[in-house]
């Protein structure tokens, strides 16, 4: 048996392991590869992995569960993750359809206790938004579903009560999820598709590498879906979005004329004057390539405001 003190140490140090993950990438929430949850990281001389082969994981060093994980959503379309999030949580679906079996009687005792665990959300083949801490903050056998909350209830000994002011605060931390979730999922599955690289100067550096709308939010195109998007080093996408650069629908990019006629030093040369007439890098598949109506749409654009 594990006691509440080790219990909370193990916790503590599963945080702090992805606290330092997330400090690498600059994010709260960071994306993280399942070769690394599956390592986990040493507590006490014991390996203690992150996640496993069924959604609710509980490491051998706990009695109670650590974790839960949903799986990506299907390729090739937009992931509609708004189907989990229900009033004041995220629908979370029991370990089968038992009741009592062990990992759904785990995160009762979880709920029943206020005790954190960490989510991961499947965004790819192998990549998950880790999100931490997250509580268990409700159940419906009748639904064989858990309600998840970023935010701890304010009176964790009766978690099924939630006030006016709890509520809210569980809206605004599913707020922020939501928003991080499908940012991060877009720009995962465009650089997926562009295998890393940046359509126009071929950079391989993940952190420097952006998922760029074609056209952008609130478009009636303007999905989050790979054949709306390119993968652009920071520098091509503050150029793109600026104006600054455009693509031509076959594929070649121009650079504003101001531009090409300054003279300034050689990141303007070779990292924007340089690209000027290139062509750029797209995906084989041909339903992971750019949607030749949104380039057109956004080049006309680019070219109205030169």
């Amino acid at each position: 048996m594990t006691t509440e003190a080790e219990d909370a140490a193990v916790r503590a140090a599963a945080a702090e392991f992805l606290s330092s993950l997330a400090s690498r990438q600059g994010e709260d929430m960071p994306v993280v590869d399942r070769s690394v949850l599956s390592a986990g990281f040493e507590f006490e001389g014991r390996r203690v992995p992150l996640i496993g082969p069924q959604g609710i994981f509980k490491p051998a060093v706990l009695d109670l569960p650590l974790s839960i994980t949903t799986a990506p959503r299907v390729e090739g379309r937009a992931p509609a993750y708004d189907d989990e999030f229900g009033y004041g949580g995220v629908v979370y679906r029991y370990r089968g359809t038992d009741v009592d079996h062990p990992d759904n009687v785990g995160l009762r005792k979880l709920m029943a206790t206020g005790t954190p665990l960490i989510f991961f959300q499947g965004l790819v083949p192998r990549r998950y938004l880790a999100v931490w801490p997250v509580y268990v903050v409700s159940d419906s056998p009748q639904t064989l579903s858990f309600g998840i909350a970023t935010v701890q209830p304010l009176d964790s000994m009766a978690p099924t009560y939630v006030a006016e002011d709890d509520m809210d605060r569980r809206e605004y931390g599913l707020r922020v999820l939501r928003r991080r979730l499908h940012q991060e999922s877009f720009r995962q599955r465009v650089l997926r598709a562009y295998r890393t690289t940046c359509a126009v100067c071929h950079l391989r550096h993940e952190e420097l590498l952006d998922a760029a709308h074609i056209l952008p939010d609130g478009h009636p195109r303007g999905l989050p879906i790979v054949p709306n998007g390119l993968t652009l080093c920071k520098l091509h996408h503050a150029a793109f979005d600026a104006n600054i650069m455009g693509i031509r629908p076959d594929l070649v990019v121009e650079v504003r004329h101001d531009v090409l006629a300054e003279i300034d030093g050689p990141m303007l040369l070779h990292g924007l004057q340089g690209a000027h007439g290139t062509r750029i890098w797209v995906p084989h598949r041909n339903d992971r390539r750019p949607a030749a109506e949104n380039l057109e749409e956004r080049y006309e654009g680019f070219r109205a405001a030169v």
